[in-house]
């Protein structure tokens, strides 16, 4: 069979003479990190934002998308998911639950992720080589303080492999690419791995995300958050069932104002088993809320209650929560946690990644991770995602001609295709 090649004709003269290559027009821009809420025009050039201004012209720019009753915000950044697939490595309960993170990530918006723990110091490098390497999506990771990562029970309860000097090490061999350490799934008593955690995320000078795991009268949760934790980390699953969040009286417990007010990181943690409406709804209306949205990503959660990033959002607005405020959890916030705040912003010179997003009104049911129901009116949607520069989603064609108008052409063939036999 002879090898096909295709030929497609770019207009290279018309692209040299324009300022910009891609003008994303007249949706309401919403930027934490540089106070914009309003209606602007936002430019990228050379896979980088360009401008972010009022009234920039369309024939300044090669591609221009009609943004026009939708909001335009940074990529979201989710930095707790699974995506170390395909290794046969199993989570604690659930089987082989790790994704791929390109085929799940950008129909949600969401450019950069962490994966939260799923290789430790013994298979990084492979996870690296892998997925992180060869996704499109930007893949960071928490390294699990157990060496072979999370797997089957009891695999994350192994003391001997909690080598927290091995662990530092190995965050130190990729400085960037591992932004901090996690612990999960714990039973003990004894405080071990969220000391040997914490051990490693100090000589490597990185947060600790910690998953409590079960929790014992021994090892307290609001020990861990008052006096273990240091500021900076990161406790997940927020609103699981049985963190001791609330009082008799249904009062969001002091100690947890306390554990923020001393710096450690509240991050929502979603997944299959780790959100609670009866948790969530009075602690947020009490004023407990995230200081991170996050989803814990994998199979089982992705195909219950989470879903995906905006649909955990979308909760949150439910809750009462204002859209720019939801936007900041998941854009600077989550990026300034793993200590990258060049990423999650819409800043000048930054890398091109941005979300489009559509807030839809009607009647829509939002479900726990216990099977409870909250009743909602705003749901968000994923319209667009540019990642680095490049559309990588597009919902409803938002960066296309009409097909009566279109002029692009099939590419050009080298001799006819095969015929069928």
């Amino acid at each position: 069979m002879k090898r096909l090649i295709f030929f497609f004709f770019f207009p290279t003269a018309l692209l040299a003479q324009q300022k910009y290559d891609l003008l994303i027009k007249g949706g309401t821009v919403i930027d934490a990190k540089n106070g914009i809420h309003e209606v602007k025009d936002v430019a990228i050039r050379d896979r980088k934002i360009a401008a972010v201004e009022k009234n920039i012209s369309s024939k300044d720019a090669t591609k221009t998308i009609n943004a026009e009753g939708f909001y335009v915000t940074p990529g979201l950044v989710d930095i707790h998911v699974h995506v170390y697939a395909g290794t046969g490595i199993r989570d604690a309960y659930n089987g082989d639950n790790s994704i791929y993170p390109d085929g799940f990530t950008f129909r949600s918006c969401v450019t950069t992720v962490a994966d939260a723990g799923s290789s430790g110091w013994r298979n990084f490098p492979d996870f690296k080589d892998r997925v992180i390497d060869r996704s499109k999506t930007r893949v960071f990771a928490f390294l699990n303080i157990v060496g072979s990562g999370m797997g089957p029970y009891p695999t994350e309860q192994n003391t001997k492999d909690m080598n927290a000097t091995a662990a530092a090490a190995m965050a130190k061999k990729f400085p960037g690419v591992i932004v901090g350490i996690k612990t999960a799934h714990f039973e003990d008593p004894e405080w071990t791995a969220v000391d040997r955690a914490i051990e490693a995320g100090t000589t490597a000078n990185v947060p600790v995300m910690v998953d409590f795991g079960v929790f014992r009268s021994e090892r307290p949760y609001q020990e861990l958050v008052t006096k273990k934790m240091r500021p900076g980390d990161i406790s997940t699953h927020m609103y699981i069932d049985y963190i001791p969040m609330l009082d008799a009286d249904g009062k969001v417990r002091p100690y947890l104002f306390e554990a923020k007010k001393r710096g450690v990181i509240f991050d929502v943690g979603h997944g299959g088993g780790s959100f609670d409406f009866r948790q969530a709804y009075p602690a947020v209306h009490q004023g407990f809320v995230p200081d991170s949205i996050s989803t814990d990503l994998h199979i089982v959660s992705m195909n219950a209650g989470m879903k995906d990033m905006t649909n955990v959002m979308a909760k949150f607005l439910n809750l009462d929560m204002k859209l720019e405020d939801v936007v900041q959890l998941s854009t600077s916030n989550p990026a300034r946690e793993i200590h990258h705040e060049e990423i999650g912003n819409l800043s000048v010179g930054s890398h091109a990644d941005i979300a489009v997003l559509s807030v839809e009104k009607g009647n829509f049911g939002f479900v726990d991770s216990l099977g409870g129901k909250l009743e909602g009116h705003t749901k968000l949607v994923c319209q667009l995602t540019v990642r680095d520069g490049l559309v990588v989603w597009d919902l409803n064609g938002l960066a296309n001609e009409d097909w009566r108008k279109n002029k692009l052409v099939r590419p050009l063939w080298e001799g006819q295709p095969p015929t069928k036999k």
